[in-house]
């Protein structure tokens, strides 16, 4: 950053070491400390930390899915609906969790309210029965299911004809355009507040100084969101139809992963950079649902993932594109506390008060803004 900030003023150093290299050396790790601060090698350290946990994170959630409680709807003749519904919940594993719907009608309904992401229709006056099936939830999900349900009727000499009654646009691509739209404005998001901290330090001199970067931090966040909604729907016809919907899901989207890290970085210094890429990267993307649903992910990410922003706003953005906007309550909620937790915390943390905790007494860089 700005010379000043700690460990960057090194070119002196680097002078001394190339002065002294023509008469008595100083030795290898003379050099090493002149060339290399104690603050660049604990830098060097975290990134490894980051790389590694990257590497950790992505492998563990995508190595190898597995169904966990799938949520099925059966819709079967009394007679037959308890067996098929016990015969489901009893699968080993528990790949799916089976529940009765009334007839075929609110076995739809249940899977366009994301109650359910597919519906198991026994005909019993024919050998085939029918998987129902939304496609647009996640491509991944619907295959699952489909070979559960395949193998289920195989076993009892059955055959099974699949119906997608929400198949993704033919401009989404394996149904994955949302979770792209949301990786993009994520990052865009936390590289904002990022930015501002290198140019203006991490941590903003007074409360003012909070509002007018917070403030900076809306106005490119309303135009991620119309940015994003734009190359979505008119530019490539992947998510239709529901423009201002997705242009403010993209604002709220931005805004909370700007404004966190922002309080990370008022927080932690340039470390707060670090913590962003951890939560929003690390651990958020690869547990949000956009590659593979929660109930295809190992048990920590599935627990994560919605309750971190990435994965609250791939589920806003699919649902909202294919969906009517249903099962997204819990969505909303967790974006907006994150975006409001991070202006809540940028504030407290720079009240008069709190500078002079031991945590703020050093600068992380020149504060001009």
């Amino acid at each position: 950053m700005a010379g000043g900030a700690g460990g960057e003023g090194t070119d002196g150093g680097e002078d001394r070491a190339s002065g002294d290299s023509g008469g008595s050396s100083r030795g290898f790790l003379g050099e090493l400390k002149d060339a290399v601060s104690g603050r660049a090698a604990l830098l060097l350290i975290g990134i490894f930390v980051i790389e590694m946990a990257f590497i950790v994170s992505y492998l563990g959630a995508f190595h190898s899915p597995s169904p966990q409680r799938i949520p099925v709807a059966v819709v079967a003749p009394a007679r037959a609906e308890t067996k098929v519904v016990n015969g489901l919940n009893g699968l080993q594993g528990e790949p799916v969790r089976a529940t009765a719907a009334a007839d075929v009608r609110a076995a739809r309904q249940m899977i366009l309210h994301r109650n359910v992401d597919a519906a198991f229709v026994i005909n019993p006056r024919a050998t085939t029965d029918r998987v129902l099936l939304a496609s647009a939830g996640g491509p991944s999900v619907a295959q699952t299911v489909t070979q559960i349900l395949q193998k289920t009727d195989q076993a009892n000499r059955r055959t099974v004809a699949v119906t997608d009654i929400r198949p993704p646009n033919a401009a989404d691509g394996r149904g994955l355009s949302s979770f792209y739209l949301v990786v993009g404005l994520i990052i865009g998001g936390y590289l904002a507040s990022a930015a501002l901290a290198m140019s203006f330090g991490a941590r903003p001199s007074n409360v003012h100084r909070v509002g007018i970067r917070l403030g900076s931090l809306a106005v490119i966040s309303v135009l991620s969101g119309l940015g994003g909604a734009i190359v979505v729907d008119p530019l490539f016809s992947a998510l239709t139809g529901h423009f201002v919907a997705l242009w403010w899901i993209g604002v709220l989207t931005t805004f909370a992963a700007a404004a966190t890290g922002m309080a990370f970085q008022v927080l932690l210094g340039q470390l707060g950079i670090g913590l962003s890429l951890l939560v929003f990267v690390v651990f958020g993307n690869p547990s949000s649902g956009g590659v593979y649903p929660s109930t295809l992910l190992p048990p920590f990410w599935r627990a994560i993932g919605q309750a971190l922003p990435s994965g609250a706003a791939t589920t806003l953005v699919r649902n909202y594109a294919y969906f009517g906007g249903y099962g997204t309550s819990t969505a909303w909620w967790v974006l907006s506390a994150w975006a409001a937790g991070g202006v809540l915390v940028s504030y407290l943390a720079s009240l008069p008060a709190a500078r002079k905790h031991p945590l703020f007494a050093a600068p992380s860089a020149p504060t001009r803004m």
